[in-house]
């Protein structure tokens, strides 16, 4: 089949442009709690952590190495993956016959659409979740556009590394073998060995992952439901829908349903209907089990480069570059919730904050580790020696590491739980806290109470940094009711 030349220039000028845009505003406000979290996670590396596999936090222990406390450091890989999305996109637009103007509206589309440039901004599981399920999607279409049934093994191991990022991967390949099953041109692909022989590598490559789960009694089921019973019921379903269509911009929106409306009627695009197919099907997983529209996010690319390569084909030069900037602009008014485009102050108390919460947990980490080391260093020689600091979520754990208050820290929240107890003569306590210390830790004295300057208003503010004795009983025996697991 011929096909129209990539566009190289113009979509390489959209990915730096993107690129740059991304590493100027890493080092604003500061790290996500999950970011000090994976970076905690990466020193201690396993094959598996109770609320992810071990592909992002490996990356955020290298970058750590590399630069230690390097804020841009730590989000080049993200840079990098959302840059490989937009060239993915492309050339999913090249396979449904995009010439120049269709390649080049799918590269600005994505690359500064308002979720691709928030995930681009910090190290998540979602953003690479994001890479692999778009890079899988991309290689399937390949293999089936040109029937190229070995493709079909370079999807597998996309699919491997992607399952040790995030198990929702296997959704993905749900709905592409439902779609490849459903659509009579690409059933017969399904009679080659080439799909399940990919299907074996991919399990083969997650296999680590579900052997350290079960040996730690799959506490990702538990953290599943925890979000089944958040996101559940009519309104966390409707949420989902709603969020889904809105998060790369409502714009962008209706020209992603347009392009999975072609792609499921354009007969020249049979052969890669099942990319719908397998949008409609995952979404129908999500819907009937709980989840978050962002898990959606890594099936949509393609639909974009379905809507904006037809768009394309209709419309004049003219129109298609009028079209681009309006799909930029309607994703640029997001753009303060998602990147930090506006002063710190400026963003905690503004509409932004309330369309996102995301980036309020990025806001105050310097202010809150200043109060508590003021607290460390309050504190005799003789129990400085001995002392450790103990919080109530990875978050606060992860910052104090970070910044480095003076003293071991610990957590009993979701991985923190592996790395403890703290040996039973680490007294006292400087406890970092949400409620009280009362019938978990004892002889405490509330010292000061977590607050920062931007006015921000996320989940540390109010957080009592207490002294305490140590806790009830001794470390050893105390441990099993500080640990916990929560989304």
């Amino acid at each position: 089949m011929s096909r129209a030349p990539y566009a190289v220039r113009e979509v390489a000028a959209v990915v730096v442009l993107q690129a740059v845009a991304l590493v100027l505003l890493a080092p604003r406000y500061g790290p996500h709690r999950d970011e000090l979290y994976f970076v905690v996670a990466g020193q201690h590396l396993a094959w598996g952590y109770p609320d992810q596999p071990s592909f992002t936090p490996m990356l955020g222990g290298l970058a750590d190495l590399v630069a230690p406390s390097g804020l841009v450091v730590l989000r080049i890989p993200s840079v990098l993956a959302v840059a490989a999305v937009v060239l993915l996109s492309v050339q999913l637009a090249r396979l449904l016959g995009a010439r120049r103007a269709g390649q080049v509206l799918t590269a600005v589309t994505v690359a500064f659409s308002a979720l691709v440039l928030g995930l681009g901004h910090m190290l998540s599981t979602a953003t690479f979740d994001l890479l692999f399920w778009t890079a899988v999607l991309v290689v399937v279409a390949q293999a089936l556009a040109d029937e190229r049934p070995r493709l079909w093994l370079l999807a597998g191991v996309l699919a491997g590394i992607g399952l040790n990022n995030k198990h929702a991967v296997v959704f993905c390949l749900l709905g592409i073998l439902v779609g490849v099953a459903l659509v009579r041109e690409t059933r017969p692909v399904l009679r080659t060995p080439w799909p399940w022989i990919a299907g074996l590598v991919a399990l083969a490559m997650w296999v680590p992952n579900l052997v350290w789960q079960a040996q730690h009694d799959w506490p990702v089921l538990d953290l599943s439901a925890d979000i089944a019973d958040e996101y559940g019921g009519l309104g966390g379903r409707i949420g989902l829908v709603a969020q889904a269509f809105v998060m790369f911009s409502p714009v962008i929106g209706v020209l992603w349903v347009y392009g999975l409306v072609r792609l499921l009627r354009r007969p020249d695009w049979v052969r890669l209907r099942p990319l719908a197919i397998a949008f409609l099907v995952v979404l129908v997983v999500f819907l009937v089990t709980g989840g978050k529209g962002y898990y959606l996010a890594g099936l949509v690319p393609p639909l974009i480069a379905a809507g904006c390569t037809d768009l394309a084909e209709r419309w004049s030069t003219r129109r298609v570059t009028i079209a681009g900037a309006v799909l930029v602009a309607s994703a640029a008014v997001a753009y303060p919730a998602v990147v930090p485009a506006v002063p710190a102050s400026t963003f905690a108390g503004s509409v932004w904050a309330d369309m996102n919460d995301v980036q309020l947990d990025t806001i105050g980490w310097p202010d809150y580790t200043d109060q508590v080391r003021a607290v460390v260093d309050d504190l005799p020689p003789e129990q400085r020696r001995t002392a450790i600091v103990f919080t109530s979520n990875y978050g606060e754990a992860g910052a104090m590491s970070w910044y480095d208050v003076g003293l071991p820290v610990y957590s009993g929240h979701n991985g923190y739980r592996a790395w403890g107890p703290p040996p039973d003569d680490a007294l006292p306590v400087v406890a970092v806290l949400q409620g009280s210390p009362e019938g978990a830790f004892e002889g405490c004295e509330l010292k000061a109470r977590l607050r920062n300057t931007a006015g921000a208003d996320n989940e540390e503010v109010g957080a009592g940094i207490w002294v305490c004795a140590g806790p009830v009983g001794s470390w050893s025996s105390a441990w099993s009711h500080l640990v916990h697991y929560d989304a």
